[in-house]
Order: C-alpha cells, then structure tokens, then sequence
C-alpha cells in the first residue's frame, strides 16, 4: 500500500511541474528580424519543448531585459523566461534543463553576447571560445558551462 501511494505522489509530482515532465515553456522576446533567435527558438523546439514568441523593437527590448533583472555585461540578442528563470541569448538546451533541474536561486542564464557556434550561430563546425553564465540574484555572475573553441 506504502509503494503505492509514493508511485502515485511521484508520478504527480512530475505531471505537476513542467520542468521535471521534460516539455518545459519558453516565452521569448525578440526583435522580428533577428535570425540567429530563430534559429535558437528551433533549438529549444527541437528539444521537444513549448515556445512561444513576442517581436518588439529594440528599446522595449531592451527595457524589458532590464525589468527581468538582465544587465548591460549579460545582455544578447533575445530574452526568455521558462518556469521562473530567465534566459539571455544563445544559451545551450543542456543547461537550461540543467538549471530547471538544480533550480539555484538565481535570475537565470545568459551567453552574454552573441557566441559564433552556439545554438542559433552555428557557423558550420566552428565554435569560439565562451561561458554561459549563471546570474545571480544581485546580479553578479559565475561561469555555468564553458565551451572550448572548436576549428
């Protein structure tokens, strides 16, 4: 009886919250003509999860990022949120999931500018040298993943 009641309790804890089921919901804010979002919001549907989309200009971007907490150091070219964090740019799936399963107390991720070879800047096998970093509540930050220059 015990084992069945704590089946029952896992398997709606995990239907309860997005991040453990897997299909998480990303709400990204971008320019319209931005390709390299495009290309990062297919990354994270190919991943098999939920995106959906706002295009602004450029200065409600931009005040956007900062009313989530994003400084100037962090910034990218799109902003998401997903189950209370935020991501900034071109942020790896691998460690968004990451981050929603450790969940630290933090405003999110970010691959502060525009790193050639990260998701949504593929330039064929080439990838430069960068850290995605997790931002912190004070908006400081501490290296998340680091991704090695690939020729």
């Amino acid at each position: 009886m015990k084992s069945s009641l704590f089946a029952a309790l896992a398997i709606l804890a995990m239907t309860a919250s997005p991040a453990l089921s897997g299909k998480l919901s990303f709400d990204v804010a971008k320019t319209a003509s931005c390709g390299c979002c495009k290309a990062w919001v297919e990354h994270i549907r190919a991943a098999g999860h939920k995106v959906e989309t706002s295009d602004m200009d450029m200065g409600s971007l931009a005040q956007h990022k900062i009313k989530l907490g994003i400084k100037p150091q962090h910034a990218s070219c799109h902003t998401a949120t997903v189950d209370g964090y935020v991501i900034e740019g071109h942020v790896p799936v691998a460690d968004i999931e990451r981050l929603l399963k450790l969940r630290p107390e933090a405003i999110g991720l970010s691959a502060p500018g525009m790193p050639a070879g990260s998701p949504g800047m593929e330039m064929g096998t080439y990838r430069e040298a960068h850290d995605v970093v997790l931002v912190k509540l004070d908006g400081t930050s501490e290296v998340w993943s680091h991704y090695e220059e690939k020729q």
